[in-house]
């Protein structure tokens, strides 16, 4: 899948626009966009699934995490957020990272080191991809040791026991199966919002972090009806 990321414009515009608006009428094929075949979900049964698509290694998906947590937070209670990484970028690490997330969730880790990965690939430099100096790609780029070594240190699992782990065929499959299922859902680039296995939000028809939350509430009503 060819690597396509939400620009700083857009994240600039959904941060910076209008924070009062009048009431909206959210429209298929402009706002949102049907997932055929539906996605199975993850959440349990009773919850609508809120689903990010995202790398570690993504400049915008970090970027992008202050809205992620105001969406969060506005979320109503029969609705819950999930998380699937993607590996289509093969330059700045993704499929490592990937394979790091879904040990960590194997581990039930993965929500507790959330932030704390972005910051050290995007604020501290501890696992960055990108030289800050030069803007390039860091070479070398990061490896799944060094990755163990911060989960050892953020999280309290052995640095061992997370390689081990992250060899495992389970978290082959898990891989091969988080391929399919973001090219089966048509995600353009990450940072991309999926609700329900049912709706991909379009970006690009959403002007502000205000009428972004409107629209995956209104989507997960939607689901709530059903």
């Amino acid at each position: 899948m060819k690597r396509l990321l939400i620009t700083a414009i857009s994240l600039l515009a959904l941060a910076l626009g209008p924070q009062t608006h009048a009431a909206q009428t959210w429209t298929e094929g402009e706002q949102y966009q049907l997932v055929q075949p539906v996605q199975r979900t993850t959440v349990p049964a009773g919850k609508v699934e809120v689903l990010e698509v995202f790398s570690y290694g993504c400049i915008a998906c970090n970027s992008f995490q202050p809205i992620m947590e105001k969406l969060k937070a506005s979320l109503p209670p029969n609705a819950q957020m999930a998380y699937l990484h993607a590996a289509f970028n093969t330059a700045e690490s993704w499929p490592m990272f990937q394979r790091a997330y879904f040990t960590a969730q194997s581990l039930g880790i993965a929500d507790r080191a959330h932030q704390a990965m972005f910051d050290a690939i995007w604020q501290t430099g501890e696992l960055a991809v990108i030289d800050k100096a030069t803007r390039q790609i860091r070479k070398p780029q990061p490896t799944i040791e060094q990755v163990a070594r911060f989960y050892e240190r953020v999280a309290g699992v052995k640095a061992d026991a997370f390689l081990a782990a992250a060899k495992a065929p389970a978290i082959d499959a898990r891989m091969r199966a988080a391929d399919v299922q973001i090219a089966t859902m048509k995600v353009p680039g990450t940072p991309s919002l999926i609700v329900n296995g049912k709706y991909r939000v379009d970006m690009n028809g959403i002007g502000s972090i205000e009428e972004l939350i409107d629209v995956i509430r209104f989507l997960v009503a939607k689901e709530t009806k059903k």
